[in-house]
């Protein structure tokens, strides 16, 4: 029996910079559901940390950080000129800011505080209770959506995703050192790995899609194709 497109729960997870949020933007945009983007919000929160110097060092003062993390609101906007939607902070536009090398630093030490997770994890299945979503991150399959349509663990070598990020960052008019990145990404791997709260690992019952070689077509195609074989599509 067909599932209904605008009820399924869609959880895709996996390494940091394998494309993960641009084949769920791509998948959402196919199936006419909503994309969240769970990593941005955490980027969010780590950026406020960062412009209110509870971030200093590379050291969090995780006192002050639980003080006002129910003050952070998050939220996301359609920008119909772009064709995607943004991530707003406390009703600011931070889309590009929330990208740079240094959110990209801190974010790992802010996802694993537990007060943090609970928050972004509370609203994350307020925004797809209803289903009809399309969500990435670390922990969607495992803990946000352990009940989620299809599973998906995302990854790729790290050389790969460097140079992806790299790209991304030179596109954007930033000089980056693909040597600092490629050692962000290892260190962010085991981070997320090794983390006591909601470690990154794959689902049991999860497909693993390594997207080392494939095309942004490809990899796509790939996600309808697991759809169709669960009588999704």
């Amino acid at each position: 029996m067909q599932k209904d497109i605008d009820s399924i729960i869609v959880a895709i997870d996996g390494h940091s910079s394998c494309g993960k949020s641009t084949v769920a933007r791509d998948l959402a945009k196919v199936l006419n559901i909503a994309y969240i983007d769970t990593g941005a919000m955490y980027r969010a929160v780590t950026l406020y940390a960062l412009q209110n110097n509870i971030i200093k060092g590379g050291e969090i003062d995780e006192k002050a950080l639980k003080k006002v993390i129910g003050d952070i609101d998050i939220r996301f906007r359609s920008n119909l000129s772009k064709g995607k939607s943004e991530t707003y902070l406390n009703g600011e536009n931070v889309e590009d800011a929330i990208r740079s090398l240094e959110v990209s630093n801190n974010v790992s030490q802010v996802s694993a505080l537990g007060f943090v997770r609970k928050r972004l994890v509370d609203l994350q299945r307020l925004m797809g209770e209803k289903g009809g979503v399309v969500l990435d991150g670390r922990d969607i399959g495992t803990v946000v959506f352990p009940d989620a349509d299809l599973k998906i663990f995302m990854t790729a070598s790290p050389e790969v995703r460097a140079r992806r990020r790299y790209d991304e960052m030179v596109a954007k008019g930033e000089r980056p050192s693909f040597d600092e990145i490629l050692k962000n990404i290892k260190e962010r791997d085991e981070r997320d790995s090794t983390r006591s709260e909601s470690p990154l690992k794959k689902a049991r019952d999860a497909v693993v899609l390594d997207n080392s070689n494939m095309t942004r077509t490809e990899q796509l195609d790939w996600i309808l194709d697991k759809l169709a074989e669960k009588s999704i599509l």
